[in-house]
């Protein structure tokens, strides 16, 4: 995640698509959308500063969201998460390798 994009890399067991939507509610609400469609239940996402907020408040309720810190992230073996993010992140979550922050719910959470 980005100020201005979201990658999203989606794994089923037909194969992977990665596909990069803005960060603007239509935009979100059209990433929401496409994962629903392709089936996806969790999404894995790295806690770097508050780009994750809005995406993690339009995915909750819809699919199980995993926010992960980016030090650990990057702590796992294999190969440099900056080059794909996003599918590096789908492949950890495919393999239960991600430890979930905290993350308090959305009533005590700061403003977007």
């Amino acid at each position: 995640m980005h100020k201005k994009t979201v990658v999203a890399d989606v794994r089923t067991p037909d194969g992977q698509e990665t596909r990069t939507f803005g960060t603007m509610t239509a935009d979100l609400l059209a990433l929401a959308d496409g994962l629903l469609a392709c089936g996806c239940t969790h999404v894995a996402m790295a806690s770097t500063g508050d780009s994750w907020k809005p995406v993690c408040t339009i995915l909750e309720g819809r699919c199980e969201v995993l926010l992960v810190h980016a030090q650990h992230v990057k702590a796992v073996p294999g190969r440099k998460p900056d080059v794909h993010d996003a599918a590096w992140l789908a492949e950890l979550l495919q393999h239960g390798l991600l430890r979930a922050s905290f993350m308090p719910p959305i009533g005590p959470r700061a403003p977007i």
